[in-house]
């Protein structure tokens, strides 16, 4: 998997983080280890522009995605998946900060962007929350992997709960 995580917010982030979820996210969902992502970290003045700018909405947004060759994981298990570019997640470390502080749990700003990694990988992958049924499959699968990722790493307590809509 070639991952390049860009970090242009000025706000210190966990980048490793953010590639190994990435990262792990992406074998999980059985995509072809030559496929390619790019992550941006950006400031919220930035995140606000790109929001305005892709969905016609005010005020800086937590993770937007834009994919390119529109990838998809296998349908079967046997089935050789497609290798191409993901496309670009974006982040915003202010807004992850907000959020995490008010998840019913409470939860860091690098916590919050693991999430919205996962969040925007998923995205990428055609994965969306506008429908009830399409919501509750997406979260509980991003639920999944950072619960899995978690316990791969180590980590203990609870997965943040989910903070993105």
């Amino acid at each position: 998997m070639s991952i390049d995580v860009n970090n242009e917010s000025g706000t210190q982030v966990d980048e490793r983080a953010i590639l190994d979820i990435a990262r792990y996210a992406l074998a999980r969902m059985r995509i072809h280890p030559l496929s390619e992502l790019s992550v941006i970290v950006v400031d919220a003045e930035a995140m606000e522009q790109l929001h305005i700018q892709w969905m016609d909405l005010p005020g800086p947004t937590d993770v937007m995605s834009f994919p390119m060759d529109e990838l998809r994981p296998p349908a079967k298990d046997d089935e050789e998946p497609p290798q191409g570019l993901l496309g670009d997640i974006v982040l915003c470390p202010e807004v992850a900060t907000r959020q995490g502080q008010e998840a019913p749990t409470g939860h860091s700003m690098d916590e919050e962007l693991q999430l919205l990694t996962v969040h925007g990988v998923l995205h990428l992958l055609g994965y969306d929350h506008e429908e009830p049924d399409e919501k509750a499959e997406m979260f509980s699968l991003q639920a999944a992997i950072v619960d899995g990722w978690r316990a791969e790493q180590g980590l203990t307590g609870p997965s943040p709960a989910p903070t993105v809509s």
